[in-house]
């Protein structure tokens, strides 16, 4: 497969406010339509294509594309290059309606080089619309792809780890270093995969779920007993077989799970109904 070099409009400037970092190695393009492995078909959809050089070894794979774009000079720049085989959604993948993309029993595929300056809040306005994805291929900052795959007991394993693990099953694929963009950013970058799928423990109110992680990990240092003492009681984290000793890292998934059912059995939050 061969890669075009980066066509971006000759007067564009990377605009630090939109966090934008070109991806311009052909190598590693390569490399993530291979983990991706796009196909005629798929329902696929970009987010902040830039200046189009992932979405040109896309379009080699896919019958059409949808993209979601904030910058309006390169909205237009990918409209004139890639013309009808692309749908162009000028806004804010933030408040993005995905679902309006969905259609059929295949699920969406979303891929996206992700501004870090809004990766995590896009991962959770995502996880959203998980019922209607497939799979997600994201470029990420190294620190956040290492905190999404963590596991209990580093210091990386927190609220994004046990949200994130909790609906989908996490990958990382492999790095990326700053040359592969313009400009370079000032850290390393990785590769990520998430496929959505039932949670191995269904939570009876996953807003309490998210609550009860939140708060957990606002205190990370403290102990469960003390870190949850406006939420959950002493008594209630033994009934649910847990060490109120226990720091936050220290819990699984599964652990929180059990956790915040047992916290919804016993009326919710310190017996407030949920």
């Amino acid at each position: 497969m061969k890669i075009r070099r980066d066509d971006r409009p000759a007067d564009h400037r990377p605009r630090k406010r939109f966090g934008q970092h070109f991806l311009h190695d052909p190598a590693v393009i390569e490399r993530i339509i291979r983990a991706i492995g796009p196909r005629a078909g798929d329902r696929m959809v970009e987010i902040g294509p830039g200046t189009g050089n992932l979405t040109a070894a896309l379009l080699q794979h896919v019958d059409h594309l949808h993209v979601v774009e904030l910058d309006r000079d390169l909205a237009a720049h990918l409209q004139s290059r890639f013309g009808k085989a692309l749908t162009l959604h000028l806004g804010d993948a933030l408040t993005f309606d995905f679902s309006r993309l969905a259609g059929g029993d295949k699920g969406l595929r979303v891929v996206g080089n992700l501004p870090y300056n809004i990766s995590t809040p896009l991962l959770f306005h995502l996880l959203g619309f998980r019922s209607q994805i497939r799979d997600m291929h994201f470029m990420l900052q190294l620190e956040v792809v290492e905190r999404m795959t963590a596991t209990p007991g580093g210091r990386e394993y927190g609220r994004l780890s046990v949200m994130v693990q909790y609906h989908c099953d996490c990958t990382r694929l492999f790095r990326v270093a700053p040359g592969a963009f313009t400009p370079p950013p000032r850290v390393e970058s990785a590769v990520v995969r998430l496929v959505p799928r039932p949670p191995p423990l269904e939570a009876t109110d996953p807003g309490l779920l998210g609550r009860l992680v939140t708060t957990a990990f606002g205190q990370r240092r403290k102990t469960l007993r003390n870190a949850l003492r406006s939420l959950a009681p002493e008594e209630l984290i033994l009934d649910a077989g847990l060490d109120p000793l226990l720091r936050p890292e220290r819990l699984s998934v599964e652990e929180f799970v059990r956790l915040s059912n047992c916290l919804a059995a016993a009326g919710g939050e310190r017996g407030v109904p949920v």
